[in-house]
């Protein structure tokens, strides 16, 4: 067992880094709103359409998952996912130059790129789940955390490139980017996969789960926890510059990937000390903070506080989407590839959901950001109120029992 525990440290490798290729695909293009606005000409309506798109093919591929990722085998699948994540990259960086509309040419990088990305949402979950590790929830907030890595290695990094190259040069960085998928492509060719299902075993069908209340609750808590993370994080950047009048660079470094750091303290935090802490207080906690940071964002109008809100809202939603996941995998235990695709399409249907509720309230209040920001704050309400109603539920399960 030693030795398959080991070669299963390289699976677990790989998984870290397809999280990493998620990031890039969800935080590399808002970095460029306002570029494609100024070099483009688009508008802010179709921005936000690239944000749309871009999480609907997602939630639409997982949706579509649940049907073919058992027959085609997660290996195939896995790679599937990091071929069109590097081709949709690639093709952002040359498509909207050579088509008369450079909005075609976006939208349909972003279609390629969102078929991986919906793909990773779906797979590397269920991959890590398989791996035979000690504590399940706390290594699935130690691989979320690489996607909150990711999200500050593409700030971080696009930033320095930005301040050194410039912004015009942006299409380098994209092919540069594209080299991650491509890599862990070939990392997937030779590591071994576990099933998620034991021999002899059957998952849940879907109609199993979808007669399951518990199922619904667990699906409405990550449509919430997908929106809070994304209705901030998306338009970060945007806000700091638009809002704040701060400059690009300081706007991706106090915006995003200041939310992306304290995201990733909340899930390594987790991911280290979980086995010493109550999930449900946890979450419970991280969803009033989440309310609150949504609150000083939009109603106070101090930009030095506003900065340290977005700071708090990435700490707030670290633990809401690992969180939500472990909880569902050890109350629906058999639920399989079907249960982890329809709650990524939860999760997808909330990341598209949070960012263009805030887009479109915000266009209509003349593009102000924070009337958006203060309408998404239903979201982190809402999964607020399914983790007390889940904590109530196991508290009057325990006292019968």
């Amino acid at each position: 067992m030693k030795g398959k525990l080991n070669s299963y440290n390289h699976t677990i490798s790989a998984c870290f880094i397809g999280y990493v290729v998620q990031a890039i695909i969800v935080n590399f293009a808002p970095l460029l709103f306002l570029t494609f606005q100024n070099s483009y000409g688009i508008p802010l309506s179709q921005i936000t359409m690239l944000v749309t798109v871009n999480f609907g093919v997602q939630l639409l591929v997982d949706l579509l998952s649940a049907g073919f990722v058992d027959k085609i085998g997660y290996r195939v699948s896995m790679l599937l996912a990091h071929l069109t994540s590097a081709g949709g990259l690639l093709l952002l960086a040359f498509l909207p130059d050579a088509l008369s509309d450079p909005f075609l040419g976006l939208l349909i990088a972003v279609i390629v790129y969102a078929i991986g990305g919906g793909l990773l949402e779906v797979l590397v979950s269920p991959v890590m789940e398989s791996c035979p590790t000690d504590n399940k929830e706390k290594a699935m907030s130690l691989l979320h955390s690489f996607y909150s890595w990711g999200q500050v290695g593409v700030v971080l990094l696009s930033t320095i490139y930005f301040s050194l190259f410039g912004t015009a040069n942006w299409k380098i960085l994209a092919v540069l980017w594209a080299a991650i998928p491509v890599f862990n492509f070939f990392v997937f060719l030779r590591v071994p996969i576990a099933p998620l299902i034991q021999e002899g075993e059957r998952g849940l069908r879907l109609r199993e789960l979808f007669s399951r209340r518990i199922f619904w609750l667990f699906f409405l808590m990550m449509l919430c926890a997908g929106a809070s993370e994304q209705a901030v994080s998306q338009w970060a950047s945007t806000f700091a510059e638009q809002s704040l009048g701060v400059s690009k660079t300081v706007g991706d470094l106090a915006g995003p990937m200041a939310f992306a750091v304290c995201m990733g303290i909340a899930r390594s935090f987790y991911g280290k000390y979980g086995s010493r802490i109550d999930l449900d207080r946890f979450m419970i906690s991280s969803a009033a903070l989440c309310v609150l940071s949504y609150l000083l964002l939009s109603l106070v109008p101090v930009p030095a506080l506003s900065l340290l809100s977005c700071s708090l809202c990435g700490l707030s939603v670290g633990i809401m989407w690992p969180g939500t996941l472990s909880k569902a995998a050890a109350t629906l235990r058999g639920g399989g590839t079907a249960m982890f695709a329809l709650l990524a399409l939860a999760g997808d249907l909330g990341c598209s959901g949070g960012p263009t509720l805030a887009g479109m309230v915000s266009a209509s209040a003349g593009d102000d950001l924070r009337v958006g920001i203060l309408a998404a704050v239903v979201f982190p309400v809402l999964l607020m109120l399914g983790l007390c109603l889940l904590h109530r539920g196991r508290a009057r399960q325990k006292t019968a029992s």
